[in-house]
């Protein structure tokens, strides 16, 4: 079933700045919305066919993969309310408590 989860691509680099400082947030998103979303970290230098495949110019990235389909993505540093709005348009609700 987890596999049924949008995964969050996180694209980052040792070298930026800006993706090492985005580093504690997405481990806080990933403990927060761990039921409904997956997080993956890319090194670029790791796996520089993958950052082409998903056209990454800037780093940090986030893309958000449904079904195998990009369908959403924040370039550059992003604050937590934006990735938050990001994800709320595509993620399931959380069930009640």
């Amino acid at each position: 079933m987890s596999h049924d989860k949008p995964l969050l691509v996180f694209f980052t680099s040792e070298r930026s700045g800006p993706a090492r400082r985005m580093e504690s947030l997405l481990a806080h998103l990933a403990r927060k919305e761990r039921t409904r979303v997956r997080i993956m970290r890319v090194a670029v230098e790791d796996q520089p066919e993958l950052a082409e495949k998903f056209r990454v110019v800037d780093v940090p990235t986030l893309v958000l993969v449904k079904r195998k389909r990009a369908v959403a993505r924040l370039d550059g540093r992003a604050s937590a309310p934006a990735i938050e709005a990001m994800l709320a348009e595509h993620l399931p609700e959380t069930a009640a408590a």
